[in-house]
């Protein structure tokens, strides 16, 4: 039952680095619903496994009731007869045992897997758009001249040459001002 999904979602994890986050999760969130709801049939399958292994032992035990009426009453043919049910119920508990037993440890698998399978969906979720809509925004930074830095002194080197060209710019204006006769305040300005 899990194994398309879990192709699916492995083919989604493997392609994560060429896809947007965006769709990164939502592709795990659909998986996610498709496991859930798997995980729901598996659970009402063991149900349905242990419900019949139940019926099935109650027939056992009606079948060796019958078993031994019959051989109070001297009727061989009932004998056998109870006999060979019981052997068949024997046989069918057996195989449902196994049955139950595969189920139960398959879905305990199911659900460790959905439970990781949430874990990366809740950090796709959080850390997909969110580096998405950083990584849009340093590129729209550094299409207007910024530069991205991926060390501190590289970071404190632009400060100072971003600072110097500040006073610069702020020493050109005041001279402007001054030119132009601007350098008075204004009355009611400090």
């Amino acid at each position: 039952m899990f194994d398309g999904l879990k192709a699916r979602l492995d083919r989604l994890l493997r392609d994560r680095n060429r896809s947007d986050p965006r769709v990164l999760a939502a592709g795990l969130r659909e998986a996610l619903v498709e496991a859930r709801l798997g995980l729901t049939e598996m659970r009402r399958a063991l149900a349905a496994a242990e419900t019949e292994l139940q019926a099935e032992r109650k027939q056992l035990a009606d079948a060796e009731r019958r078993g031994r009426l019959a051989a109070e009453v001297p009727d061989a043919e009932t004998v056998a007869v109870a006999e060979q049910f019981a052997l068949r119920h024997r046989q069918r508990i057996l195989l449902l045992e196994r049955k139950v037993i595969v189920q139960r440890d398959e879905l305990a698998l199911a659900e460790r897997e959905v439970q990781e399978m949430t874990a990366h969906w809740r950090a796709a979720a959080q850390g997909g758009p969110r580096s998405a809509s950083v990584d849009a925004a340093w590129r729209d930074l550094e299409a207007a001249g910024e530069t991205r830095f991926t060390d501190q002194s590289q970071q404190t080197a632009a400060e100072l040459d971003r600072r110097k060209r500040d006073q610069a710019v702020e020493a050109q204006l005041a001279y402007l001002k001054k030119k132009m006769g601007r350098d008075k305040p204004t009355p009611g300005t400090p």
